[in-house]
């Protein structure tokens, strides 16, 4: 085919009108695009047009455009009654039809047929490999996956998506489009899950499995990565959003792509869930239950009143002043009195393997996560063999600094720790399968995923040994390869390189 730039697109065909399509046409229509709407329902198409319209009429209204731009938006939208009418004179065809390989396949074969040399041809897929779809052509060189983010016009990321044989300049100008449209191009791997999905299972999939070991509640892990890792959603909130029927499926096909890898596991709490109907928001409950749409979040739990008992902390001058003036008796001898409470702040241990590590009166020794500073929310972890009275104390003592406090049941790396050091990690593997640039990744998952910061970016915020130090160590209390630390996350924790840089390669020695 000849070459073709961004530059030079003037019309683009959006095959679809479903919430995707008429996302991307008025996405398309305002960058200035003729826009030609099709679908195997002309209705559909009318219908898509005049929504389409009334957006740009609503964005008029509250002073988002100008009433002449939303006039000639509008214009630039050209109703087609036929998908595969002659589309000569379209540079660009986006599909936005359902997702479904054959359907898919056989709409590309037969627009082949109808469109020019010229014309670039776009999947919206979500899911599917490019390289698939593009066996149905004579020439898949023309075809890359473009996967906008619902709602399109808001959500400024889209993933790029080269096939196997997709032309090699072929993404380089598509991206540019994306960028002259107003929206931030990212270059992902057509491999399951692309890149956001594939990065996104490192906190979905940790949260549940939390659950599945009884640690702690969805509402107890939400508050904690709220509050303490600064996300806008917790996990579990946000699977309910999204709906357990869209994202177990999704993590099942990213798990069997990829063979199985631990990082990426399943849950069976979301499969049973799934097959009980517990889906989230659109069924009325999921992790949560929902009134009038509304999450019925349970309150706080209560706090015990205080108790005078000393407190002895175990190697952390933040904790002690944070107790201290929170009006705790806090000791400061080189062990603990008798009968006082012992805290302890471990990385990637639990507070009974950390009280046996430094021959800690076990019963009397309960753990806080010190990822955080000690600020948002204190965690405090409690093991079976703890004396009641004990953890009461330590829980008022907490309580009274005036942070929330989650209780959970102990185990290697609490909460928070998990859920960063999964996130992290899963981002490192994909780094270290070259399948996304550093960049990329942490732009992708940054406006994808809604993420404070892009995950190698905060694992180098925290500190690449420190995430690593996590990882080891609940790899070694559990025996699990799901905290198999990526090569990535060594190397550059040894070597004191960021998370967020590619280092020296063999290609820079060529």
């Amino acid at each position: 085919m000849e070459r073709w730039t961004a530059g030079r697109v003037r019309r683009v065909r959006v095959i679809g009108t479903g919430v995707m399509g008429r996302g991307i046409a008025q996405l398309a229509a305002a960058g200035g695009l003729t826009v030609e709407l099709a679908d195997l329902r002309f209705e559909a198409v009318a219908d898509a047009v005049d929504h389409v319209g009334a957006m740009f009429g609503k964005l008029a209204a509250k002073g988002r455009m100008t009433a002449d731009d939303a006039a000639a938006a509008t214009a630039r939208l050209r109703p087609v009654d036929d998908p595969l009418a002659a589309a000569d004179g379209c540079d660009l065809v986006i599909e936005a039809v359902r997702e479904d390989l054959e359907t898919k396949r056989e709409l590309f074969a037969a627009l082949e047929k109808v469109c020019g040399a010229e014309t670039v041809l776009v999947t919206n897929t979500s899911s599917l490999p490019v390289t698939a779809i593009g066996t149905a052509l004579e020439d898949p060189g023309r075809l890359a996956g473009l996967h906008f983010f619902n709602p399109v016009p808001l959500m400024r990321l889209v993933e790029v998506i080269p096939g196997a044989r997709t032309a090699g300049w072929l993404p380089g100008e598509l991206a540019e489009l994306v960028r002259r449209l107003g929206h931030e191009p990212v270059l992902a791997p057509d491999a399951p899950g692309f890149l956001v999905n594939h990065a996104g299972r490192g906190l979905a999939t940790e949260a549940l499995q939390l659950l599945a070991e009884a640690v702690a509640e969805p509402v107890d892990v939400d508050r904690v990565a709220r509050d303490v890792l600064g996300l806008k959603m917790g996990p579990f909130e946000l699977l309910d959003l999204t709906g357990l029927d869209v994202s177990h499926p999704v993590t099942e096909i990213i798990s069997d792509g990829f063979y199985g890898d631990p990082r990426l596991r399943p849950s069976r709490i979301a499969r049973a869930r799934v097959e009980a109907g517990l889906l989230g928001r659109k069924t009325g409950e999921g992790f949560y239950r929902y009134v009038d749409g509304a999450k019925q979040e349970p309150p706080e739990p209560p706090v015990p009143p205080a108790d005078p008992r000393p407190i002895w902390v175990h190697d952390s001058e933040p904790l002690r002043s944070l107790l201290a003036n929170g009006g705790a008796h806090v000791e400061t001898g080189f062990g603990p009195s008798d009968g006082a409470v012992v805290l302890v702040t471990p990385y990637g241990q639990s507070a009974l393997e950390a009280a046996r590590a430094h021959d800690l009166p076990v019963e009397r020794t309960l753990a806080v996560d010190p990822l955080g500073d000690f600020s948002g929310r204190l965690t405090l972890a409690v093991h079976p063999g703890v004396d009641p009275a004990v953890g009461g104390a330590a829980l008022a003592a907490l309580a009274a600094t005036e942070q929330p406090v989650t209780v959970v049941r102990d185990a290697p790396g609490a909460v928070a720790q998990r859920l960063l050091a999964s996130i992290v990690n899963v981002a490192s593997g994909i780094a270290e399968q070259r399948l996304a640039e550093p960049k990329d990744i942490n732009t992708a998952v940054r406006l994808g995923l809604g993420y404070p910061q892009g995950p190698l970016e905060w694992g180098d915020r925290v500190g690449a040994s420190t995430i690593l130090r996590i990882l080891r160590a609940m790899h070694a209390s559990t025996g699990d390869p799901r905290y198999r630390p990526s090569l990535w996350l060594v190397e550059r924790a040894e070597l004191g390189l960021p998370l967020s840089e590619t280092g020296t390669t063999p290609n820079d020695l060529r």
